[in-house]
């Protein structure tokens, strides 16, 4: 692979989560979420990503967001379950996708708030259109999906890097 090679990373919250009496980490989607989790996986499969690799948070949220979006798309992916994930930071976040084999070209990250938002923030040092706009007014709610591209091997990802190509929250379909 050379330095100019384009990636992108998709980076999704999950889906709406309910409230039972567990711990956060054991929180399991909500009618709403389950929905809401087939309308992502409906807008992953619209992009025309093929994605080499799936990063997904170890909690029960976003394994079950996984797991009702991953039918919608035309490729499964490799998936791999991710402890990390929960409760990252941005530079956490950072530092485990710069993990990331050269192989891949394009990557799925399911997480968690305020972490997959920031991470987005931080990564775009531009952005297509409006989507910087309208991801600083809507924040990024539960189900929300950012696309963010750039250029260089997976060691070189760090701010300002990336193009936001795209936002989209459930909210839109």
């Amino acid at each position: 692979m050379s330095a100019d090679t384009p990636r992108r990373i998709a980076l999704l919250r999950h889906a709406k989560a309910d409230w039972p009496q567990v711990s956060d980490h054991d929180r399991p989607l909500a009618e709403r979420g389950r929905a809401d989790a087939a309308a992502v996986g409906l807008k992953l499969a619209e992009t025309g990503i093929t994605f080499d690799l799936a990063l997904c948070s170890t909690a029960t949220r976003t394994r079950e967001t996984w797991k009702i979006a991953v039918q919608e798309l035309p490729h499964r992916p490799k998936t791999h379950y991710e402890e990390r994930l929960y409760e990252a930071s941005p530079g956490e976040l950072i530092a485990l996708l710069n993990e990331t084999p050269d192989e891949v070209h394009d990557l799925l990250a399911i997480g968690h708030n305020p972490g997959m938002h920031a991470l987005a923030d931080a990564l775009s040092g531009r952005a297509k259109d409006d989507t910087l706009a309208r991801m600083t007014r809507t924040g990024f709610p539960t189900g929300a999906l950012a696309v963010v591209s750039f250029t260089g091997s997976w060691k070189s990802l760090e701010h300002g890097v990336g193009t936001l190509l795209d936002f989209w929250t459930p909210n839109e379909h």
